[in-house]
C-alpha cells in the first residue's frame, strides 16, 4: 500500500523540499502533506485511500467540483486529436471570443500558461503604453513569483520595497512601490511623490492571499479615480476572483471598471491557463502588434483551451451556480462565526477563519493570527477528514458539489477542533 509519508521522503530526495511548490510542503503546519490520489466532486481521496471534504480544490480552479463530467468527455476527445500543435486553434478564438463578448471591459485578451506569467505580462504592458517605470502593489497581495512582485510586504507603505526572495535584485524591485491594502491615502502619497512616474497600481480586488480580505466600500472606486488622476493604468489581479464572485469577477461584482486584468484558475477549468486582457488600445501594444514583446510555446495549448471553454461556458449557461456558492459561502462563514467567536472573513464563495477576534481588514491585522493555534486545528481537521488549505493565510474555495449538510459537518468539525 502507498504511502504519504514514504512517498514524502522519495520527493524530498529529487525535488526541493520535495514539493513543486512551497505551500504543499505542510511545513507552516509541522506535517507530512497528504498525497492525493483522485478526486470527485467535491473529495479528494489520499494515496491511502482516506477521503477528505476538500477546500482547497486545487487552490480555486474547481468551481464546478473536480473531474466534472462535461470538462472530462471534452478533454477526452480533445485529447484523441492531439495534445499540442504550437500553431493557432480554433479553440483559444472560441475562448477569447466567450470572454470579450460576455466582460465589457476585456476588449482583446492573450492567452498564456499561468497566472504569474499573465502578471508579469501585464505590468511590461502597462509600462510599454504609459512610457513609465514605477508600479504600486499592496502589502500582503500576492501576484505570482515575477521578481518585481516578490517584494517584501513590511511596515513601510511609503518606501520602496525590498527583495522578499534570495535571487530578486535590488534593481528588479526598485521601482516596486507599497502602498496599505484598503487605504486610499496610502496610494496617493505615492503616487503624488512620484508624479508622472507611476505606470500602474495592481490590486486583488479581493485580497485571497492573506486569507480572504474583501476591499472596503469605495476602496476599488476611489483606486479608479486615483489612477485617471494620475494617468496611472488599473490592474485587477483577478487570477482568484475571476468568474468566481460572478462572471466578469470583481470587476463585475463591485461595478468597478479596470484598464488591464488578469485572469488564471477557473479559466483554465482545471488545466494550467492564465490570461491578461483589457482595453483594445492598451492591448494592441502587444507582440506581434505592438512593442510589448511576449510569447509561450504553449499558450492557446488545445486541451488547456477546451477544459476552460467547456468550464466557462457551463457558468455563463447557469448564472444561478454563482447564487448558489455565494449563499453557501455565507451559510459557511455565518456557522463558523457561530461556534468560534473568530474574525472569519468571507466573500461570496470565499472563506476564511482567522485566529483572532480582532477585525482583519489588511496585512498587519491579518498578521495578528495565531498561527500556532491555527496549525492545531488543521491537524485535527485532516484527522476529522476536513482538507484545508495547509496555511492561516488561504482562502477556503467552495464548489457547486457541496450540501449544506456536509457544511454542517464542517462547522461541527471545526468546533470541536477548537474545543480540544
Amino acid at each position: 500500500m502507498k504511502d504519504s509519508t514514504k512517498l514524502f521522503e522519495r520527493a524530498k530526495q529529487v525535488m526541493p523540499g520535495g514539493v513543486n511548490s512551497p505551500v504543499r510542503a505542510f511545513k507552516s503546519v509541522g506535517l507530512t502533506p497528504r498525497f492525493i490520489d483522485k478526486a470527485c466532486g467535491n473529495k479528494i481521496y489520499n494515496v491511502e485511500g482516506k477521503e477528505y471534504l476538500d477546500y482547497v480544490g486545487s487552490w480555486g480552479p474547481m468551481i464546478l467540483g473536480h473531474a466534472d463530467p462535461k470538462v472530462i468527455s471534452a478533454v477526452q476527445k480533445q485529447a484523441e486529436k492531439g495534445l499540442s500543435f504550437g500553431a493557432c486553434t480554433e479553440l483559444e478564438v472560441a475562448l477569447a471570443e466567450l470572454i470579450c463578448a460576455n466582460i465589457p471591459h476585456v476588449e482583446m485578451i492573450r492567452m498564456v500558461s499561468s497566472g504569474t506569467e499573465a502578471v508579469m505580462s501585464a505590468l511590461r504592458l502597462a509600462r510599454g503604453y504609459t512610457k513609465k517605470n514605477k508600479i504600486i502593489k499592496f502589502e500582503g497581495c500576492y501576484h505570482g513569483h515575477s521578481d518585481a512582485m516578490l517584494v517584501k510586504a513590511g511596515s513601510g507603505a511609503m518606501t520602496f520595497g525590498d527583495p522578499d526572495s534570495a535571487g530578486v535584485t535590488r534593481g528588479a524591485a526598485e521601482d516596486t512601490l507599497l502602498a496599505r491594502y484598503n487605504d486610499l491615502d496610502s496610494v496617493e502619497t505615492l503616487l503624488e511623490n512620484n508624479r508622472d512616474a507611476v505606470a500602474c497600481v495592481i490590486v486583488e480586488a479581493t485580497a485571497a492571499n492573506m486569507g480572504v480580505v474583501p476591499a472596503a466600500p469605495g476602496f476599488l472606486q476611489g483606486l479608479r479615480d486615483l489612477c485617471d488622476r494620475y494617468g496611472a493604468l488599473l490592474i485587477f489581479d483577478e487570477v482568484i476572483t475571476g468568474f468566481r464572485l460572478a462572471f466578469g469577477g470583481a470587476a463585475a461584482y463591485f461595478g468597478v471598471t479596470p484598464d488591464l486584468v488578469t485572469y488564471g484558475k477557473i479559466i483554465g477549468g482545471g488545466m494550467p491557463v492564465g490570461a491578461y486582457g483589457g482595453r483594445k488600445e492598451i492591448m494592441e501594444c502587444v507582440s506581434p502588434l505592438g512593442s510589448v514583446y511576449q510569447a509561450g510555446t504553449l499558450s492557446g495549448n488545445p486541451i488547456a483551451m477546451t477544459a476552460g471553454l467547456t468550464t466557462l461556458t457551463q457558468l455563463l449557461e447557469d448564472p444561478g451556480i454563482y447564487t448558489r456558492i455565494n449563499e453557501m459561502g455565507q451559510y459557511l462563514a455565518d456557522g463558523l462565526r457561530r461556534v468560534s467567536g473568530l474574525t472569519v472573513n468571507h466573500i461570496g464563495s470565499l472563506v476564511c477563519m482567522f485566529n483572532t477576534k480582532e477585525p482583519v481588514t489588511d496585512y498587519d491585522s491579518a498578521c495578528k493570527s495565531d498561527t500556532v493555534g491555527f496549525s492545531r486545528v488543521f491537524e485535527k481537521l485532516l484527522e476529522a477528514g476536513i482538507y484545508v488549505a495547509p496555511s492561516q493565510y488561504e482562502a477556503m474555495f467552495l464548489n457547486t458539489c457541496f450540501t449544506k449538510e456536509e457544511l454542517d459537518q464542517t462547522i461541527a468539525a471545526y468546533e470541536k477542533a477548537l474545543a480540544e
